[in-house]
């Protein structure tokens, strides 16, 4: 057993002395590497060992395009890339690269103020010194101009005006409205005397009064002969609208009342009458159906009677009608040349007829202007206009000669209705044929050449058909 080992042994020390001398000699051509390997393999890479200044300095094309980029952990880089900005030396080679081990023997250059540049510090707020040497001027800052709020402050002050004038003016229009109510629908006033049911409910403690809107108010009342009942409409300035606060200075306007009094249908006889101021007078004759159609300006009958003001034209069917309805207690109290001037002020128009277009056909209509909170008493004569010509209107019988005339007007009014609506429908079916053709001529439009000679051989087949005489056929037995 000792001599295999032996021999063994021999064996693996020839081999060892033969693989060191094959390695002396491998390092006998190379020069300047026995250090490298040593220190290599016993110490580990510094990175303090390679100075900036040791080592020419070279720029690469490739450095250009990139910018220091700060890292709040630098990993230090033994060999540092110089500053891109740095210029270049007239000693330096043509290489972009410079490698200190392929060249043996070459000294360092010395260190110059002009080609060394100091290395920009990695925990830096993004900038580097390579721009503070590139431009040695000194950076001139633009003082900031001073921020002006004109626009914001007017804005916000506008705001707050909308706002206060909107809660001002809603409060407003509620006391008008109010204070109407409070002279003309509470106990012992004109509307409980005529009325026995008020407000919109059934109870005792129902509103008076319904909002629909910041400026328009609704008031309710039945209970009455010869009427189905009365709605009043408050209509009154937008004070809560700012803007529209400001166009009613340029443009004046006026709150306004108007009464709609739904007559009963065997409560009216055939009357169409209209009393108003001129202007307004005039504008209603052209627009509302019904005077256009049996009514026209009625001027001061013969005889020395009194009549209107001149500042209201009476619009009327016939002139008895107009007279029968302008009786001498109206003139006295409203309409005559004493009393309009006092208590005629906030009138606007008053308006008869059983030929109304709506649900409601005879109905009266009234419309007033709307004074003052302090001085709501004003159109206490003009509110009691409404219940006299509910009875004056329930009891007035036209004469025979009249009541002709009046029917023979609304038959030919009703023919020329339903001569209306018949050219309406045929209007209606010629547009829907002319649509129908329309239709089919887009769609042979797109149809084949062979399907167009098809539908023309079947509808020639229809037309010989169709002219065809017609035989009847019976049965002899």
């Amino acid at each position: 057993m000792t001599r295999p080992v032996y021999i063994l042994s021999l064996l693996s020390l020839a081999l060892l002395f033969l693989f060191s001398c094959s390695h002396v000699h491998a390092d006998s051509h190379f020069e300047g590497f026995e250090a490298e390997d040593d220190e290599a393999s016993d110490d580990t890479l510094d990175p303090n060992a390679y100075k900036l200044s040791h080592l020419p300095l070279t720029r690469s094309d490739s450095d250009h395009s990139s910018e220091p980029v700060p890292n709040p952990t630098p990993i230090p880089d033994p060999l540092p890339k110089p500053s891109p900005e740095v210029p270049t030396s007239p000693t330096s080679t043509a290489f972009d690269y410079w490698d200190e081990d392929e060249f043996e023997g070459v000294p360092p250059q010395p260190e110059t103020p002009n080609e060394v540049s100091k290395p920009a510090d990695p925990i830096d707020n993004g900038t580097s010194d390579s721009d503070s040497d590139s431009d040695p001027k000194p950076q001139t800052t633009v003082p900031k101009k001073k921020q002006s709020y004109t626009i914001e402050i007017a804005g916000v002050s506008f705001l707050i005006m909308f706002i206060i004038n909107f809660f001002t003016g809603k409060r407003e229009n509620e006391n008008i409205a109010l204070s109407w109510a409070a002279k003309f629908a509470t106990k012992d006033s004109i509307f409980e005397k005529n009325f026995s049911l008020m407000g919109i409910g059934e109870g005792e403690d129902s509103p008076l009064l319904l909002k629909e809107g910041q400026n328009v108010f609704k008031f309710y009342a039945s209970g009455r002969r010869y009427c189905q009942g009365l709605l009043a409409t408050m209509e009154l300035k937008s004070r809560h609208d700012m803007i529209s606060r400001i166009y009613n200075m340029i443009v004046p306007c006026r709150d306004e009342i108007s009464f709609e009094v739904y007559m009963n249908e065997d409560s009216m006889d055939h009357v169409v009458f209209a009393l108003a101021k001129k202007k307004i007078a005039k504008v209603m004759h052209k627009e509302v159906r019904d005077l256009q159609r049996f009514a026209g300006f009625v001027g001061q009958p013969v005889g020395g009677r009194k009549w209107v003001v001149d500042e209201l034209s009476v619009i009327s069917e016939s002139k008895e009608v107009a007279g029968d309805l302008i009786t001498e207690a109206v003139l006295d109290q409203v309409f005559g040349e004493k009393a309009f001037e006092k208590h005629g002020k906030g009138f606007i128009s008053m308006h008869f007829s059983d030929q109304h277009a709506g649900k409601h056909k005879k109905m009266l209509l009234f419309k007033f202007a709307l004074p003052d909170v302090k001085n709501m008493a004003e159109m206490s004569r003009l509110v009691a206009l409404i219940p006299y010509y509910i009875d004056l209107i329930g009891r007035y019988k036209l004469s025979s000669q009249a009541r002709s005339k009046t029917e023979s007007a609304r038959l030919k009014a009703a023919q020329e209705a339903h001569k209306e609506l018949q050219n309406a429908r045929q209007e209606a079916i010629q547009r829907k044929k002319a649509e129908k053709k329309k239709m089919m001529e887009e769609a042979e439009a797109k149809l084949s050449a062979d399907a167009i000679r098809k539908r023309e051989a079947k509808e020639r087949a229809r037309q010989m058909k169709k002219a065809m005489p017609k035989i009847k056929m019976t049965r002899a037995y």
